[in-house]
């Protein structure tokens, strides 16, 4: 296969550094066990050298983990895998948002430079919906996993660290679950990690700039419509896997001012879900996301 080049380090720090670009600091690493905890330890350890608007990129993640523990696994230089530093002055209550904005930013980046169908799956999963090309999925439908997000708070700093996970250019072969995919096998029309990398940044800086200058409100900010716009989940019949093991099913009707998913439950109660897994559910007919 056409091999896979390296990031051009000093090209990306001219374009995305401060003042010309929105970053305070990048890193790229060849290799390294997981981004997000690299910077959660940085942060720990010396929080100064980790300003808001920092980004940690690697060109090989080897111990990547997502929600709940989960692994995700991918071969050098094929996914684009960074992390960013939010030092938001809102405080804890505000960083459910940062998977949700943190998606958004995702989707806005792929559908403009990889021309793909991007979607967000509530609460931290960015989908591309592939349509008659592939067989429905229960949980899925017809759309396919992207990119993940996970985001990790550092309580003593205070700050986050964003995490994001996006497929390249895996072959079927090298994912890892059957309800991934890469933009290689979705037809992006451009799969240069640069040139996403880019985009990626660029997108997240505005959704962030105008969360943070709204004190972290969503709603003052109008991000909840705007990520309420790209959510496949909203309107949808769900299966939501609760912690401790309950299960919650219903519709999602929409999303609460902190960032909580609404669903309707069979008994007509609207039920607010903070953490969990969501399964969009199948009804005859249908093979959407």
């Amino acid at each position: 296969m056409t091999e896979r080049p390296p990031l051009q380090v000093a090209a990306l720090r001219e374009l995305l550094l401060a003042p010309a670009g929105p970053l305070a600091r990048l890193d790229v690493v060849p290799e390294t066990g997981s981004t997000n905890d690299d910077v959660v330890a940085g942060l720990r350890d010396d929080p100064d050298a980790w300003p808001h608007a920092s980004l940690l990129v690697t060109e090989h993640q080897v111990a990547g983990h997502g929600r709940a523990g989960r692994t995700w696994t991918s071969p050098a230089r094929a996914a684009l895998t960074c992390t960013f530093v939010a030092r938001p002055r809102s405080g804890p209550a505000t960083y459910a948002w940062l998977p949700l904005l943190a998606g958004l930013g995702a989707v806005r980046a792929l559908r403009a430079t990889a021309g793909v169908r991007a979607v967000l799956k509530w609460p931290n999963d960015v989908l591309v919906e592939l349509g008659e090309q592939v067989e429905p999925l229960d949980g899925w439908g017809t759309a396919r996993k992207v990119a993940g997000v996970l985001a990790q708070a550092v309580p003593q700093v205070p700050g986050v660290a964003v995490g994001i996970g996006l497929n390249v250019d895996q072959r079927r072969d090298e994912l890892p679950v059957p309800w991934a995919t890469s933009l290689v096998l979705a037809g992006a029309g451009s799969v240069d990690r640069a040139s996403l990398l880019v985009a990626l940044v660029e997108a997240l800086d505005q959704v962030a700039h105008r969360w943070v200058e709204h004190d972290g409100d969503a709603v003052a900010a109008g991000l909840v419509d705007e990520v309420a716009s790209v959510c496949s989940t909203l309107g949808r019949p769900v299966r939501v896997e609760l912690p401790g093991g309950v299960a919650l099913t219903g519709t999602a009707t929409g999303l609460a001012d902190d960032g909580a998913l609404l669903v309707r439950d069979a008994q007509g109660v609207e039920q607010r879900v903070l953490a969990g897994d969501v399964a969009h559910v199948r009804v005859t007919g249908d093979t959407g996301s």
